[in-house]
Order: C-alpha cells, then sequence, then structure tokens
C-alpha cells in the first residue's frame, strides 16, 4: 500500500514510500539534500519498518528538532497505526 506522509520542521516537504506488509518500499522525499535523501532511499529498500524506525527515529538535523530521517520513522510509525486500525 503506498502512503503520503507530510514532513513537519525539514527542508523536505513530504515523504511517499510503500508498505508490503511491515518491508519499507519505493521510499522517495519531496526537496530537501537531494544526494543524501536519495541515500536514504536507497539505505532503507526492502527494510523492516520496525528496523528503519529504530535506527532512524530521534535524529535531528543541526539545531532543528527533527530530520528527514525522523520523519521517515514517524510517518513509518503512522502508516503501521493506521494499517493495524484496518
Amino acid at each position: 500500500m503506498a502512503y503520503v506522509y507530510k514532513t513537519k520542521g525539514t527542508c523536505s516537504s513530504q515523504i511517499t514510500f510503500e508498505l508490503d506488509g511491515d518491508i519499507v518500499k519505493n521510499v522517495s522525499f519531496l526537496g530537501g539534500c537531494n544526494g543524501n535523501l536519495q541515500g536514504i532511499s536507497k539505505l532503507t529498500e526492502g527494510m523492516n519498518a520496525e528496523e528503519v524506525i529504530k535506527r532512524c527515529e530521534g535524529i535531528k538535523c543541526g539545531f532543528k528538532n527533527t530530520s528527514c530521517p525522523d520523519q521517515l520513522a514517524l510517518a513509518l510509525k503512522a502508516a503501521m497505526e493506521q494499517k493495524g486500525n484496518n
């Protein structure tokens, strides 16, 4: 299933991704640091969502209280909760 998450507090404005069961696929960011976000997308491809959350949650970017990896973790948590409620 495909998900779209509007980010808060980051240079990127949106994350799109799919979950195949609990496996993360097709992650892409709109805006932000292009090279770094392509790297995050490739590194998380095929990973279990819980593992991505564990690794990315709480990462901060400079003076900000969040980051693109942290926002991805929040997006995955929200998608997992949504899946659980369906």
